[in-house]
């Protein structure tokens, strides 16, 4: 089959390796001059999410204790945007947070197993790394994770809980002081370069051909016909204006566009009630290797991750939440710097004298949220249609697994995942 997967970020490139892996042509539509350079730019260093760092849950956007939660919410918030936080408060609850977990854990194992079978067969380098250390702040956040760690012990998850002087004397960079609760160790858990790894797999794809990349376009309109498919593309830039519409035609479309994904699928009739994030990043030198942390750090409460990638640091989180409506506008300077300094502070606080937060470049971009935490993955509107979008900030490995879905999906097999974790996914369960 011919399949326009439309998006070049982690997501649409991982979905076309697997596209082309089932033996389809494929063709990637990027509106930005190469792959990776969205949301996919900005990503955290953590490979794939553990129960303490999904973005739902009992410690997500809790209020309890007037503890900052690293989620900045803007005033203004119009109704949509205060239903949207309501709807995901009900995962709060521990056993409700556990029910949906599970449903995601099946995409988690299958991501597990789809990265690892991608770089053992290409030899892949995109500075990987093993070991994260999550760290808590306070004995209320400890009681909070109370659900996580349960998760963690259910689903066999090979992790090691530390108090605070365990911390310190596994990681030289974190301090004693001032006195915090503990943390969690898993040693196998990755951190990687996610723009490196979303390159090279298009360096992969663009030597064993039926894999057409087509950057520096973006489509305006999805067409779906009864046994066809079809996207409109806008004008190439300082193309002449005419009246002429750039189609390109496909036996299936695939729309992995993050935020981009909203508005062409209401253009097409399909409204999902997905919530833009916008998550910040500082790249910053080392300034004291001897500060500097040998294992990732990750804040389990306010979700902001501390990875190393050689000589600098890349801390990830700052997440301001508004109204739908204001995303398309700048941010505004005091916002900003709450945001960044949510990210200096953490880094302050876990790793003091580790970076030069001075002299660190700033990241700003947009990421799509459910209300049940989940992704959205699989056919909708159309049979020639799916969706494969609102990953979140957690778990950039993802992506492998939901390509993996797409692919058996449009290749008509049968799914790899249980049948209630792909019911949870579907586009439908919000109807």
């Amino acid at each position: 089959m011919d399949v326009i997967v439309i998006g070049g970020g982690i997501a649409g490139v991982a979905t076309a390796y697997h596209l082309r892996a089932a033996g389809h042509r494929v063709c990637v539509v990027e509106r930005h001059a190469t792959v990776a350079q969205g949301a996919t730019y900005g990503q955290g260093g953590a490979v794939l999410p553990t129960p303490l760092d999904v973005w739902f849950g009992p410690t997500f956007m809790a209020t309890r204790h007037n503890a900052r939660n690293g989620v900045i919410s803007k005033t203004g918030f119009n109704g949509a945007a205060r239903q949207f936080v309501k709807r995901l408060a009900e995962w709060q609850e521990p056993e409700a947070f556990a029910r949906q977990y599970a449903l995601l854990r099946p995409l988690i194992e299958s991501s597990r197993e789809a990265m690892a079978d991608v770089e053992s067969r290409f030899g892949l380098e995109f500075e990987q790394a093993s070991g994260l250390l999550y760290l808590v702040r306070a004995a209320h956040e400890w009681e909070q994770n109370a659900t996580a760690l349960d998760l963690l012990r259910r689903f066999e998850v090979p992790h090691h809980v530390l108090g605070p002087a365990e911390c310190a004397a596994f990681e030289h960079a974190v301090p004693t002081e001032p006195e915090f609760a503990g943390g969690v160790l898993f040693e196998h858990e990755r951190t990687a370069n996610c723009p490196l790894f979303a390159k090279l797999i298009k360096q992969v794809l663009d030597t064993q051909g039926d894999v057409q990349f087509m950057p520096g376009r973006e489509v305006t309109s999805i067409r779906l016909e009864s046994q066809r498919a079809a996207v409109e593309l806008a004008p190439r830039d300082g193309a002449a204006r005419s009246r002429e519409v750039d189609v390109i035609q496909a036996d299936a479309v695939v729309v992995a566009a993050g935020h981009g994904s909203l508005a062409l699928l209401e253009r097409a009739g399909l409204s999902l009630p997905l919530h833009p994030l916008r998550l910040h990043t500082l790249v910053a030198p080392i300034a004291h290797e001897e500060c500097a942390p040998h294992v990732a750090i990750v804040d389990a409460v306010k979700r902001i991750g501390i990875s190393r990638m050689n000589h600098r640091l890349r801390i990830a989180g700052g997440a301001v939440l508004q109204s739908a409506s204001q995303i398309d506008k700048p941010l505004g300077e005091a916002l900003t710097r709450e945001a960044l300094a949510l990210l200096g502070q953490a880094t302050h606080d876990w790793i003091p004298g580790a970076a030069r937060i001075s002299a660190a470049l700033p990241w700003e971009g947009v990421k799509l949220l459910s209300p049940d935490g989940l992704p959205v993955i699989g056919n909708a509107l159309h049979p020639r249609l799916f969706v494969n979008a609102g990953h979140g900030p957690a778990g950039w490995g993802m992506a492998c697994g939901a390509g993996k879905l797409i692919a058996e999906l449009i290749s008509e097999q049968t799914p790899t995942l249980p049948q209630e974790t792909l019911a949870a996914l579907r586009p439908e369960r919000f109807r």
